[in-house]
């Protein structure tokens, strides 16, 4: 029998940023903690069972936190129930009101975000937040955004959102919560344009040990938002820069979660997944590639083994080039070789492709041999949900 195995995944280029530890509900952040990856849900808030219902699919996709939006009383009011029954810690968006964060701590949430800039009359409420959150023991975040940058800082810099009025609003605001006496804080700075996002974070990683959120913000549709974001993180990581990662992608917060996930799994920060490897084409090609690889794509989505599975074309890119897949395909002439570890182990008329690799791969996956096991990450749930919590949607 041939046996799969799920190798290591590469080590890491580079030596993490030490920094401060935080917790969020049961989510470590920093210091040696592993990168977690965030969403942020697309529902009204204050539809308590649509949000909960879209939380429990972020999780199912792996998402470790997720934050909400609170722009409105309704929104605060829902909090309570939505931060009681997330299987995975929440955190409160806090924008103008500050009197939403002292109902986002009261509620229960694991943590909040609050962009100083654009909160009305922040600076006489820092006192109070942090004297409540350190009573509470919830973190916050300071998320400095280039679209809302403290006026004052904006203007110091000729109105540009820089790297350097990015960080400096962030530091200063880090500095009114320090005069307190509360550090529970993690940030970020994020801007639309990855250069500026690498410079920014490169600049905060040196000024402060605190635990930094990494996000490139209005980054687009996909893949337009995955390649920005994918380019200025792999960057920072790569570095050593960065605790957490929220994929900012205009669509389906879902896909965020893959593609964050995916980011750090191709860094060596995150043991590898299923993972479809296919060649990209070319005139030897015999079969309908790019429809045979949509088809296994689909037939694989949420095939719980880190299995790798080659779809080749022709012979040229088979066995030989897919020989580190677990399982593999190389079609053409209405047949396809299916392969295991680069040795042809069966050939199938075409229309049985795809069902052979899956009884295939689950015959390798009762026979696998993990090489290594997934760093502790502790539990992700916020708490213990009501046995009315929603389950995951598919």
């Amino acid at each position: 029998m041939t046996r799969a195995t799920v190798p290591a995944p590469p080590q890491p280029t580079a030596v993490r940023r030490a920094t401060r530890r935080i917790q969020v509900g049961a989510v470590a952040v920093g210091g040696d903690a592993p990168i977690s990856v965030q969403s942020m849900t697309t529902t009204v808030t204050a539809d308590i069972d649509a949000t909960l219902q879209q939380i429990a699919e972020l999780t199912a996709a792996g998402c470790d936190i997720v934050r909400v939006a609170v722009p409105s009383q309704d929104d605060a009011d829902a909090l309570p129930t939505i931060a009681r029954r997330s299987p995975i810690p929440v955190i409160a968006d806090i924008h103008f009101q500050p009197r939403y964060v002292f109902a986002a701590i009261d509620a229960g949430c694991a943590a909040v975000r609050v962009n100083p800039g654009n909160i009305k009359r922040f600076d006489d409420k820092v006192k109070e937040i942090a004297h409540t959150a350190g009573q509470a023991g919830i973190p916050i975040r300071i998320g400095v955004n280039a679209g809302s940058l403290d006026p004052r800082i904006l203007a110091k810099h000729g109105g540009r959102a820089t790297p350097e009025a990015l960080v400096e609003s962030a530091l200063w605001e880090c500095s009114l919560f320090e005069e307190h006496g509360y550090t529970d804080l993690k940030i970020s700075v994020k801007h639309h344009d990855p250069p500026t996002v690498i410079r920014a974070y490169r600049l905060l990683a040196v000024g402060c040990d605190y635990p930094l959120h990494l996000g490139v913000t209005e980054a687009g549709p996909a893949p337009q938002g995955t390649i920005k974001s994918a380019v200025a993180f792999a960057v920072l990581l790569n570095d050593g820069i960065g605790d957490t990662i929220r994929v900012s992608l205009t669509g389906p917060p879902v896909e965020e979660v893959k593609a964050g996930n995916q980011i750090l799994a191709s860094l060596g920060l995150r043991p590898r997944q299923l993972e479809i490897v296919s060649c990209p084409g070319c005139g030897r090609l015999q079969a309908d590639l790019y429809r045979l690889t949509a088809q296994v794509q689909a037939a694989f989505d949420g095939f719980p083994h880190p299995l790798r599975i080659a779809v080749m074309g022709c012979v040229v890119n088979g066995p030989g080039e897919a020989r580190e897949a677990d399982l593999g395909v190389s079609c053409g002439n209405g047949k396809g070789q299916i392969f295991a570890h680069g040795t042809i182990i069966t050939t199938v008329p075409e229309h049985r492709i795809v069902d052979t690799l899956l009884e295939e791969a689950m015959r390798l996956a009762e026979h696998t041999e993990p090489e290594h096991t997934e760093p502790e990450r502790g539990s992700r749930r916020g708490g213990v949900p009501d046995t009315d919590t929603l389950t995951p949607g598919r």
